[in-house]
């Protein structure tokens, strides 16, 4: 590897084409430079410089050698950082997986505050759903999961707190067949009508649809919005997020029915693995104890039109 004063000859031999220009840019004596040149040559056993013209040009071979010289030189450099950081407590890499159901947008400012501390550790937010999101916990594919669905599994060193509760509205289309069926609407009823749901992302083959009766035929979207956009739709009916659908509900873009066996509300939470926990990964869990800030994960952004 070339140390920092070759790599600067190199440097300042290309751009200034002349050893002695080269020399003054470096503050020594054209004979040191041109030593060193020599020197260089004979370390690597190449032909690095092309003296047969006026202007003094690096050879195929030399440029190479700046090129990866530099590279290497800037990869030791962020090493060094990385291993200055983690030696502070600060994790080299936070993988935060959300489930799908919280919208990232929701996270650009606490992303943005995170960012102010200037800890140099990398991010990589990923989204799950519903098994999917504690799947990715018990894999070791995320250090944390936010809002996380369902009663925590058995997880070798889990730890969690609880996000918010997320309450449920059975909606449908104003065209659908059931927007004015008697209510409350029973199983019976329920089971004829194609269900929308989010598809849970989850590995395991026992898996099915959160909220599909057996035997009810199904559509399966990839994401909270798209379930929304498909029961405005009129293609099925199921739950959906009160406070996202509210101004549909409203509108009367989505018609609101009553239920026989109604939803119980969810239990949102925060979870991560409490065998190694950085300073990072701390931070990320203060900020999603406030109360606030948890509120507006949980109820999410609204949406305003039928899209």
């Amino acid at each position: 590897m070339l140390s920092a004063d070759e790599l600067a000859l190199l440097e300042a031999i290309r751009e200034s084409g002349s050893l002695s220009r080269a020399a003054a840019r470096l503050g020594k004596a054209p004979s040191t430079v041109s030593h060193a040149a020599r020197q260089l040559e004979a370390r690597f056993d190449a032909l690095l410089f092309d003296r047969r013209r006026y202007r003094l040009q690096l050879t195929p071979a030399g440029h190479l050698l700046a090129q990866e010289a530099a590279r290497l030189l800037l990869d030791v450099s962020r090493l060094t950082q990385r291993v200055k950081q983690v030696a502070g407590g600060w994790e080299d890499r936070l993988w935060i997986v959300t489930d799908e159901i919280l919208e990232f947008e929701t996270l650009v400012p606490v992303i943005r505050a995170f960012d102010a501390l200037q800890s140099g550790v990398t991010l990589r937010i990923t989204h799950e759903v519903l098994t999917g999101t504690w799947d990715a916990l018990r894999d070791g594919r995320a250090d944390l999961v936010v809002g996380a669905t369902n009663e925590p599994p058995v997880i070798p060193g889990l730890r969690w707190d609880e996000l918010g509760v997320m309450d449920w509205v059975f909606a449908v289309s104003p065209s659908h067949p059931l927007a004015k069926a008697e209510e409350p609407l029973d199983r019976a009823t329920v089971i004829q009508h194609r269900a929308i749901v989010v598809a849970d992302t989850s590995r395991r083959v026992d898996v099915r649809g959160y909220g599909v009766l057996g035997g009810q035929p199904s559509l399966a979207v990839p994401s909270m919005r798209a379930k929304i956009q498909a029961q405005c739709e009129g293609l099925g009916i199921g739950w959906l997020p009160r406070d996202r659908v509210a101004g549909l509900l409203k509108r009367g873009a989505l018609i609101e029915k009553a239920m026989a066996d109604p939803r119980e509300p969810n239990q949102l939470f925060v979870a991560w693995r409490g065998d190694h926990q950085g300073r990072a990964l701390e931070w990320w869990l203060a900020q999603l104890k406030n109360k606030r800030l948890a509120t507006r994960l949980v109820r999410g952004i609204e949406v305003a039109v039928a899209t």
